[in-house]
């Protein structure tokens, strides 16, 4: 199964970023602690909103994918915190941590051979986890995208 390791390590480096464009550690690394909440001019979002964004999207999608007891959520409710900032400093590195805990928990489960990412999700509508680990990547690059663009607004990005 040569080609289905490689396609597992491919995954696994679209997961992790940093091909392409910056990674989540890239993105999030020394983020001023004052522009944690702000919203500058012209954005939808400030920089908590996407970090939490990014974290809420990816859990739901790693239990969609392995929870057979899978509940929806609603949208948007539950895809975006309730305030712009978050509450303190120590919030803003949890969800650092979670969403890194996560993002391993969906590498791990890439790694794993016994994973079928070709079958589809027995609680699903027909999606597999190849498509779901897509989905992450995808959606991951987009809004660390918007990570680094807020940045670039406040005057926090090299």
């Amino acid at each position: 199964m040569p080609k289905d390791k490689a396609l597992r390590q491919h995954l696994i480096k679209l997961l992790k970023g940093g091909d392409a464009h910056a990674d989540f550690d890239t993105a999030i690394k020394d983020f001023p602690i004052r522009l944690r909440g702000k919203t500058p001019r012209g954005a939808e979002h400030s920089p908590w909103e996407e970090l939490e964004h990014l974290r809420m999207a990816q859990w739901d999608i790693l239990d969609f994918s392995t929870n057979p007891e899978y509940k929806e959520k609603e949208w948007p409710k539950d895809y975006w915190p309730a305030t712009a900032a978050p509450p303190n400093a120590k919030e803003w590195d949890k969800s650092i941590r979670t969403f890194r805990k996560d993002l391993k928990a969906m590498c791990d489960l890439v790694e794993d051979e016994k994973t079928d990412l070709f079958a589809k999700i027995h609680h699903g509508s027909g999606q597999t986890i190849l498509r779901e680990v897509l989905v992450v990547a995808d959606h991951n690059a987009y809004h660390l995208g918007q990570i680094v663009l807020l940045r670039r607004l406040l005057g926090a990005w090299k």
